[in-house]
């Protein structure tokens, strides 16, 4: 298909929409002036002061640790979820689960921070690292079972079956034949939940409290009080960190779909 003038000029526009403020942004982290928009030449300072900051770098370890242990829950429960769907057919309350799965997807984050804040100051729990963990892994849990499903789906039933022909337990034949199989989208999925987790602000900002302040947070709080340098270059080093797991996550689930494919022909 070739593509008319009018249509390269739209998709050229889009893309400079889109892409454009954060190219900006990471060519002025290189900028050795203290105004942001105003060019003095190419410097590494910032990112030298950014490692020598302490909130900051305190930020970054939160948002890790978080962003493990968040990503590691949801795809526990996502990868449950996705084979409980699929292999169970149809049983009382599959609509409702399906619901409650794919809700997370399709709420606004507001919402559902506002709703886990409720939960949260109901059953007076500490706002803190667990509150954020448990709301984190909320959302990636439902981006997990979307990805785990999908590949569950294209995997015949023909290796199970033969498991357990041959005396394997179905624990045994989950833990030995479907996780293997379905482990290239699980680590996909596990990897979105991250990038995610790493990613979020609005969730955060609701269900945190004294001492969890994680790195978007640190960025927006700062953010406010006049963008610098050093927010561009923390900002870059976020933009290449999550670019590059959502593109190892958008890659490992397309090649857990073409084995699929290429398994069932």
């Amino acid at each position: 298909m070739k593509l008319s003038p009018a249509l390269l000029v739209a998709l050229a526009l889009g893309l400079a929409f889109l892409y454009l403020p954060i190219f900006l942004l990471v060519i002025y982290s290189f900028n050795d002036s203290r105004l942001v928009t105003v060019w003095a030449g190419f410097s590494l300072r910032w990112y030298g002061q950014l490692f020598q900051d302490a909130a900051f770098l305190e930020a970054a370890w939160m948002s890790l640790k978080v962003a493990v242990t968040s990503a590691t829950i949801a795809l526990v429960i996502g990868t449950l979820a996705a084979y409980a769907l699929v292999r169970l057919g149809r049983f009382r309350g599959r609509m409702m689960m399906i619901g409650m799965v794919q809700a997370p997807l399709v709420m606004p984050e507001v919402i559902t921070g506002i709703s886990l804040l409720l939960l949260f100051v109901t059953l007076n729990f500490d706002r803190g690292f667990g509150t954020i963990v448990i709301a984190h892994a909320t959302l990636g849990a439902a981006y997990v079972a979307v990805v785990v499903q999908a590949r569950l789906v294209t995997l015949e039933r023909d290796l199970e079956e033969a498991a357990l022909d041959l005396g394997a337990t179905p624990a045994a034949t989950f833990r030995q034949v479907v996780l293997p199989l379905a482990a290239p989208a699980m680590l996909a999925g596990w990897l979105l939940a991250f990038a995610l987790s790493l990613d979020d602000l609005i969730l955060a900002s609701f269900v945190s409290g004294p001492g969890s302040t994680t790195l978007p947070m640190k960025i927006y709080s700062q953010a406010r009080l006049g963008v610098t340098p050093m927010i561009n270059a923390l900002s870059t080093i976020v933009i290449v960190a999550v670019s590059i797991l959502v593109i190892g996550a958008s890659l490992l689930a397309k090649g857990a779909l073409i084995k699929g494919e290429h398994r069932a022909d």
